[in-house]
């Protein structure tokens, strides 16, 4: 049976987030952290080396014997943009016209991708993490 190589960790997200650089990109990240523990009501989990996680359920691929726990929603300040891993469940959100500069990736779940907080609406934000949450919550069984 193989394992996901990405896995939940001990670190604290507040150490990680505090060797992001540029500063920007660090606020932005501790805004996330605030906003993902508000509307998920879970307490950050550090996934791998880069991923900031809330909530997990158990994954098993249904083309491989891949199986493990992976998170429910969460987000990773990257080099180049801040990834948020919310999109399941808002793949046709009308939202997301409203959200701002932002771009999407394919996928099954796929990724929203934003280079800093100030090019997306930050009151529509909360409203696609808290669909994706509860999304992730219902299709997965988790309580």
């Amino acid at each position: 049976m193989a394992e996901l190589k990405t896995q939940a960790t001990k670190q604290k997200a507040s150490e990680f987030l505090n060797t992001i650089e540029p500063e920007q990109k660090r606020k932005d990240a501790f805004v996330l952290l605030k906003m993902f523990e508000k509307v998920t009501g879970e307490k950050a989990v550090m996934w791998g080396t880069s991923i900031v996680g809330f909530g997990k359920y158990h994954y098993k691929s249904e083309r491989s014997t891949q199986e493990g726990d992976w998170m429910l929603v969460g987000f990773s300040p990257r080099k180049q943009n801040l990834t948020l891993y919310i999109m399941h469940g808002n793949k046709d959100n009308p939202a997301l016209e409203k959200l701002g500069k932002h771009k999407l990736s394919g996928g099954i779940g796929g990724c929203l991708y934003i280079n800093k907080l100030s090019d997306v609406d930050q009151s529509v934000l909360p409203q696609l993490l808290k669909t994706s949450f509860e999304y992730m919550k219902k299709t997965n069984n988790v309580v």
